[in-house]
Parts: structure tokens; C-alpha cells; sequence
């Protein structure tokens, strides 16, 4: 792996760089960008890179994996590696175009930090850079191949064969392959990247969990992204793809879609689950409960949603008809804006306040759905011993989430998570 002199020239550097990495990624992404415009329009968020996230992930990446190898010089952290290698063959990057990234960071490096930036200091971080780009071309090689991806690239047109409106904010879209052939195997938590060609003519992407796979199609959930969302930066602009979606697609048109990808993804164990999500999150949850649901699982599952109202939850009535389903699930609801109270459905009031019991009108249901005002606090319930959770939501809502259940005993390698857009870190 890394060699002793490098490992030596990048401990002794790390500090310097970690602490201008802000700076190197703006002007590296600047040059980036001038050289190759077209990156930014056919493979690049622009909304990340406008919002600055783009920037923030990158530097964390490079931070973490120089970290990783100057501590563990005969390693690699290879679950990072895997998150990133996903994400890049769902986007179809190719092997090269990674010297071009090398071309443009190192040059904003040596610009940044100057006459530190000496023959020595090159060569060991050109060391690190090459040593993650050869193991992330090699995993991306390998998952591309399994994924069935071959010369033509993995772009395949998908016909928009439904959609249906879950909310005012989020739709769904049923998917099937254009030329009739069979979709690609998918795993549940998994995601797909769709390719839109905007009115500007740049050819953006987005990922999107699959909320469900039905016979011979796939189907995709997408809640349109508004600017200036809460807790994001003031200049966040409102998503591109996901509002084209919502204005301009609405059965019959053609999508470009990759095949499924992603590592965050349910195993096939029979411990106790919990599958825990806010807000558009609860997509890969759904499809998982629809796989166990469909399996006749009889592990015990918590599934637990956060959102603002009954109104903006999206799958609602889905998630409840799942939990019926499966005989040892049950389903904790926090909703910001107060109690739901739905046709057909009974509510107690808790001894406690800020708690419903929701009950069914049928008595098989009874008991299995509790409903409870404000935010998702996972330490108000139990969590058996051995449980695998999976979280998926905004980035602060999962930080909060994991660390209720590190404090409540749940084992941080039994905690997964699944972050869309640049991976910040939880």
C-alpha cells in the first residue's frame, strides 16, 4: 500500500492540506470546469456544485482516505471506497477520466499552498491519489460488469409506463425497459441514476431509490426539490431534475436509467429490523417492506417515519398495509404537526403526553402503529438486542438518529445508511 516515505511526507503534510482543503477544492472544481465544460452539464450535480456540498464531500474524501493510509499504511478503507465506487458507476464515470481530475486538483494545490508544494510532497500525495483511483477503477470495473453494463455505456432507455401522485411533493414513476427486454436484478435499499435532458440542453443526473420493483418495470419515487429548503445554505437552488419530472413527465416518455446500484442494502439474515427514515427517506424502506412482506417474513421489524404532517408522508397507507402484512412488524410515526386523525382508525391518548396509540378498527392490527407529535426520538422505544438498522433521510435527521441508537446499545456496525447527494459525513 503506501509506501514508509510517503506515509512519513503525508503525515507531516496532512495538516496543511486538510486545513486548505476548502480552498484547493473551489479552485480545483473552477479549473476543472473551465477545461472541461462539459462535465458540469452532462455529469456533475450543478446544484451541489452551486450549493458548495460537491466541494465539502470532496475534501472530506480526500481528507479521510490520506488519514486512513498514514494510520493504516497496509489498508485500505474500503467501505468508504465502496459508497463512492457505487455512485460512480451508477453515473458511468470512466477509468479516464480520473487523470483529468488528477490533472486539475494537483494544480490546484501546488497554486494553494505554494512553494510547499515541493518534488517530495508531490510524489506522496500523487501516491494517494493513484492508490484510491486504481481501487475505486477496479471496484467500479468490477460492479459495472456484474451490473451487465457493456460498451454502449450504462445508459438504457426506460418507458414512463405510470405515474401516480403520492403527495403534492412527491410522484412516483413506474419504469419499464423501452426495448421489452427483462430489468436488471435489484437488491432492496438499492438505487437507480435517471439521465433528463433539461431545456438548456445539459443532460443532468440524479439518483433515486427504488421504492418498489414490479413485475417487468421499476419504479422510482421523486420528491420536487424546492430552493432554499430548510437548514440548507442560503443560495441552495431548487433541484433541476426532480422539478422536470414533475412538470414534464407524466406517462409515455422516455427516460435514460441506469441498472441498480448501491451497497446499502438489506440483508438476508432473520434478526430483528429497523428500518428508520424522514421525509423522501422512506423510499428504499418501502421497498424493503415490500420485499419482506412479499417473502412472508416473520422477522420483527420496527419500521419508524418521521415527517411533517400525515399530508406529506409519503406511502402512508402503504406503510401501514405492509406493517398488516407482516405479523411482527410494527410502525412509530412522529409527525411535527400534530396527530393524524384518519378514517377508520381509533386513537388513545397516552399516559404520557405527546403519544396515540393508533389502533385499527379490525383487531388484527390493533396496537401495531404508534403515533407521536414532534421529532423522531428513537430512545422512546425498544430496540431488541442484535437489530440491524437502516437509516435514510436528511443528513441531520440521520446524525440524531444513529446516535440515539449508539445510545441506546445498538452497535455502530450495525447501523447503515444511505446519503443522496454528496455524502457528508455522519
Amino acid at each position: 500500500m503506501l509506501s514508509p516515505k510517503s506515509a512519513e511526507t503525508v503525515r507531516a503534510t496532512l495538516p496543511a492540506v486538510s486545513g486548505s482543503l476548502s480552498e484547493i477544492t473551489t479552485l480545483f472544481y473552477e479549473k476543472l470546469f473551465t477545461a472541461r465544460p462539459e462535465l458540469l452539464r452532462h455529469l456533475f450535480n450543478r446544484g451541489n456544485q452551486a450549493n458548495g456540498s460537491q466541494r465539502q464531500a470532496l475534501a472530506g474524501a480526500v481528507a479521510a482516505f490520506a488519514g486512513h493510509l498514514t494510520e493504516h499504511p497496509d489498508s485500505r478503507p474500503d467501505t468508504v471506497l465502496a459508497r463512492i465506487a457505487h455512485k460512480h458507476a451508477s453515473l458511468g464515470v470512466r477509468a479516464d477520466q480520473y487523470p483529468i481530475v488528477r490533472e486539475h486538483l494537483f494544480a490546484a494545490i501546488a497554486e494553494v499552498l505554494g512553494e510547499a508544494v515541493t518534488d517530495e510532497v508531490v510524489r506522496a500525495w500523487d501516491e494517494v491519489y493513484w492508490l484510491m483511483a486504481h481501487a475505486l477503477i477496479a471496484i467500479e470495473k468490477r460492479l459495472s460488469a456484474e451490473a451487465g453494463v457493456g460498451e454502449d455505456g450504462v445508459w438504457r432507455p426506460y418507458r414512463v409506463a405510470a405515474r401516480v401522485q403520492e403527495t403534492d411533493e412527491v410522484a412516483t414513476f413506474l419504469l419499464r425497459p423501452a426495448d421489452g427486454a427483462p430489468v436488471p436484478p435489484a437488491r432492496p435499499g438499492q438505487y437507480v441514476s435517471v439521465q433528463v435532458q433539461l431545456p438548456d440542453g445539459a443532460r443532468q443526473i440524479r439518483q433515486y431509490s427504488l421504492s418498489g420493483q414490479p413485475d417487468g418495470g421499476l419504479q422510482i419515487s421523486v420528491k420536487r426539490v424546492a430552493a432554499g429548503r430548510p437548514g440548507a445554505p442560503s443560495d441552495d437552488p431548487a433541484g433541476e431534475v426532480s422539478g422536470y419530472l414533475h412538470a414534464h413527465v407524466h406517462g409515455g416518455e422516455t427516460l435514460h436509467v441506469s441498472p441498480p446500484f448501491g451497497d446499502v442494502v438489506l440483508d438476508d439474515g432473520d434478526g430483528p429490523l429497523l428500518l428508520a427514515s424522514a421525509g423522501i427517506g422512506c423510499t428504499p424502506m418501502v421497498g424493503m417492506l415490500t420485499h419482506l412482506a412479499a417473502a412472508g417474513s416473520r422477522r420483527r421489524i420496527i419500521a419508524a417515519h418521521a415527517d411533517r404532517s400525515p399530508a406529506t408522508h409519503p406511502f402512508r397507507t402503504d406503510l401501514r398495509r405492509l406493517t398488516d402484512k407482516l405479523t411482527e412488524a410494527t410502525t412509530e410515526l412522529w409527525y411535527e404537526e400534530g396527530f393524524p386523525y384518519e378514517a377508520g382508525v381509533r386513537h388513545k391518548e397516552a399516559a404520557r403526553g405527546g403519544e396515540e396509540r393508533a389502533e385499527a378498527e379490525q383487531g388484527d392490527a390493533a396496537d401495531r402503529v404508534t403515533v407521536r407529535t414532534g421529532r423522531m426520538d428513537l430512545t422512546r422505544i425498544v430496540v431488541p438486542a442484535g437489530t440491524t438498522a437502516y437509516l435514510c433521510g436528511p443528513v441531520p435527521f440521520m446524525k440524531a438518529a444513529r446516535a440515539q441508537l449508539l445510545a441506546s446499545g445498538v452497535p455502530a456496525s450495525n447501523i447503515h445508511y444511505e446519503v443522496f447527494g454528496p455524502d457528508l459525513g455522519l
